[in-house]
């Protein structure tokens, strides 16, 4: 029999999560105790929050399901593995928009993760290879957790820094956002040194250290990380404005377009077309390819490095293909 009150709740909470109605008889068996005793767990349940519905009948049952907000989850260790594999690998080739929550959620659940499942989760992450990988620069997981953890509990960060010429040097930081363009982290933050904010590119980062110091959020500039960052890259020398017309409405081409080109198309010939202007720092090869992921219609106006790989990238794929023989 349980008697620990907290305990038996969480090996209540456990059963209920498997998605099957369980009878008031086979809960009480297997928690040791009278059914009257399981109603009343199971009322404690529903005063946190977890919505736990019970039918009527000679032997009720009950189950665990959706509500108005999402409560805490409870994880046995082989959950815990799986859901822990799972968001390393999201967290460099997530679905767009999710990447940044992957790594949020892998921060806290690896926060709480007992020695021996953290080991397990490497082993198996090591044992095993993607069969799609990003093209962006590899980040160790470990660094991402680092960095999200600090940004949550803002809590200032020590780490080394290589910078585009091969400078290294120290950095002390207070960490404001993560953000990720598909290809590439970036970190904002106000670097204490210089007293000024600055972006740091992830995968230059080594010996990130949460230093435990906490701090006050400053304001950011531009209220905005993504928008910080993609004034950032405009003022970088390697950047450079294009202007592409896809032959589609605006709002088709919107839904197509990453989220980190901080651009939306503008409307042409009374909105059948639209032309899409941004200022971007990714190479032109690598724009030409994101371009032709949208699977879109569209002729590149300028820059004439951009049409001589759309040109390229068009040529080869044509090599690619075998030929017609029908």
């Amino acid at each position: 029999m349980t008697t620990d009150t907290p305990a038996r709740l969480l090996t209540l909470l456990s059963l209920l999560q498997t998605p099957r109605e369980w009878p008031g008889g086979e809960l009480a068996d297997r928690l040791g105790v009278s059914r009257r005793t399981v109603r009343r767990d199971v009322d404690r349940l529903r005063e946190l929050g977890y919505p736990v519905q019970a039918t009527m009948g000679a032997d009720g049952g009950y189950r665990l399901v959706a509500g108005k907000a999402m409560p805490p989850l409870v994880l046995d260790d082989e959950e815990a593995v799986a859901i822990a594999v799972g968001l390393r690998a999201g967290a460099g080739h997530a679905v767009e928009g999710l990447d940044e929550a992957s790594v949020r959620a892998l921060a806290k659940l690896e926060q709480v993760l007992p020695s021996r499942l953290r080991h397990r989760v490497t082993t198996l992450q090591a044992a095993t290879t993607p069969l799609t990988t990003g093209d962006g620069p590899s980040i160790a997981t470990g660094t991402l957790t680092v960095m999200a953890s600090t940004v949550a509990g803002h809590e200032r960060l020590r780490f080394a820094y290589r910078a585009g010429d091969g400078t290294g040097s120290r950095r002390v930081t207070e960490p404001y956002r993560l953000v990720s363009t598909g290809r590439r982290w970036y970190l904002i933050a106000y670097d204490l040194d210089r007293e000024d904010w600055r972006t740091f590119r992830v995968d230059r980062v080594s010996e990130p250290f949460a230093t435990g110091a906490r701090f006050t959020p400053r304001e950011l500039p531009t209220g905005d990380a993504a928008e910080y960052l993609r004034r950032s890259m405009q003022r970088r020398n390697d950047s450079y404005d294009i202007e592409v017309h896809f032959l589609d409405a605006p709002e088709v081409v919107a839904a197509r377009l990453p989220q980190w080109l901080g651009a939306a198309p503008e409307a042409a010939d009374g909105g059948a077309s639209c032309v899409l202007r941004a200022t971007v720092s990714d190479a032109p090869e690598w724009m030409a390819v994101r371009l032709a992921m949208t699977g879109l219609e569209f002729r590149v106006r300028r820059p004439l490095e951009l049409v001589d790989q759309v040109r390229e990238l068009g040529a080869r794929l044509g090599r690619a293909a075998p030929p017609d023989t029908a």
